[in-house]
């Protein structure tokens, strides 16, 4: 997920937007949709409400916040139908009503090209401005507007002190934790509880910590602050996920699996990093050998197409007709034939495809097979036909429209294995 689901291209077009004030620039390179308007609010809800979005969006580094959205596994991606607050604003006497700026993700069925969606909400119409989400509520679990140092960049500066340390050493529940549960910010979750506490205006000085759907403690901020395991915690506050788990680049470093170069800049920045200059490139190499009848031959792409380099136009012509007949081609042509229906890189296309890089995919495509090449049948044209029916389940969505579930591949079924258990009663 931090390979593709953020690449450098959008990292760089967004802070470039947002230098120059472009807040809205800056959400359409990243993939963001703004679904307000600030017109709108200044006619409805008063001048200051809208002065305080205002500076609030010219502040959001939407790639960052892209960064640092909840995911789910096995590919990392977005959290679909989720609802989290970016910012709360008080009641005044032209809203009357606390506003949140939220952040959504579409349900699973809608999720192409990972978009993440910007709103305001308010308790007294829970789902206006809606549309079809299933959960327009701000969801208490997740959470950034006590963590704006995932979003705001002026508070990333804060990102290494409220990150949690890892490995995560002694600490306050560190020896009461469950059995296979692990990276937790434990050393933090003292003062983050502190801060919900005192955000939420009322007494009481215990909060609920969710581990898993299974795992949940109570942690008591009282004059000697204990952790009870395995016990209660329905109906208390419950501590945002941001503040319960430790920042997972920390983990990625010091496991060795990424490098600083591989942060997020502005990441690299709050962890007290140099940012590096550029992170690694967004497209792949197209020089490529194979081994044919003895001798070590050349494939690329030559005026938008890939043919064999080694071989003169006769020779090709008279193979191509070969195997036309079902004879056997050279091994330069098959490589070419392989390339075109299932390519190594099938696995990147792929994973770029499914975190909403389509121009990172169709860039790898081209500079694989070129750009004036039409598909053969295979798991590559699949998978591209398959995305271009998950954006229009996801277009269905945003016009408020229900729709059915994209088409998935053979391929794509293979991949993510079979469901194991009936949805609707008729497949039972």
């Amino acid at each position: 997920m931090r390979e593709f689901a953020v690449p450098p291209s959008m990292i760089e077009s967004a802070a470039a937007r947002r230098a120059v004030g472009d807040w809205a620039g800056a959400c359409a390179a990243a993939r963001v949709d703004v679904d307000l308007n600030l017109r709108a609010v200044r006619r409805d809800h008063g001048s200051w409400l809208a002065a305080q979005v205002r500076g609030d969006l010219r502040q959001l580094a939407p790639d960052l916040l892209r960064w640092h959205f909840p995911r789910v596994g096995p590919e990392g991606l977005l959290r679909p139908g989720l609802t989290l607050s970016l910012a709360r604003y008080p009641p005044t006497a032209d809203s009357g009503d606390e506003t949140h700026l939220v952040a959504r993700t579409p349900p699973a069925w809608a999720q192409a090209g990972q978009r993440i969606s910007l709103a305001l909400w308010m308790p007294s119409r829970p789902s206006a401005g809606a549309g079809l989400h299933p959960h327009p509520r701000p969801d208490p679990r997740f959470r950034l507007d006590l963590h704006r140092h995932l979003w705001d960049v002026r508070r990333v500066g804060e990102l290494r002190e409220r990150s949690g340390r890892w490995p995560c050493a002694g600490g306050l529940a560190a020896a009461r934790l469950p059995a296979g549960v692990g990276a937790c910010a434990v050393d933090r979750w003292l003062a983050e509880a502190t801060l919900l506490l005192r955000a939420r205006g009322c007494g009481g000085d215990v909060v609920a910590v969710r581990l898993s759907t299974r795992h949940r403690l109570t942690l008591n901020l009282g004059s000697q602050p204990e952790v009870t395991v395995g016990v209660g915690g329905r109906g208390m506050p419950v501590l945002p996920d941001a503040a319960t788990w430790a920042l997972p680049d920390l983990r990625l470093l010091h496991a060795g699996l990424i490098d600083r170069d591989q942060l997020h800049p502005l990441v690299a920045a709050g962890l007290g990093h140099r940012p590096a200059g550029s992170r690694s490139p967004d497209g792949a190499g197209t020089s490529r050998l194979v081994d044919c009848r003895g001798a070590t031959h050349r494939i690329g792409v030559v005026n938008g197409a890939l043919v064999a380099l080694d071989h003169d136009p006769d020779e090709i012509r008279r193979e191509e007709l070969l195997g036309a007949l079902g004879g056997t081609e050279l091994p330069c042509l098959r490589a070419i034939d392989q390339t075109h229906r299932h390519p190594d890189t099938l696995a990147e296309i792929r994973a770029r495809l499914d975190h909403g890089d389509t121009a990172g995919a169709l860039a790898a495509v081209e500079a694989l097979l070129g750009p004036d090449v039409p598909l053969r049948d295979g798991a590559l044209r699949d998978e591209l036909e398959t995305a271009v029916h998950r954006r229009t389940a996801h277009r269905l969505y945003r016009a408020g429209l229900a729709g059915p579930a994209p088409l998935r591949s053979t391929q794509d079924t293979r991949r993510r294995g079979p469901r194991t258990r009936p949805r609707h009663a008729a497949d039972r």
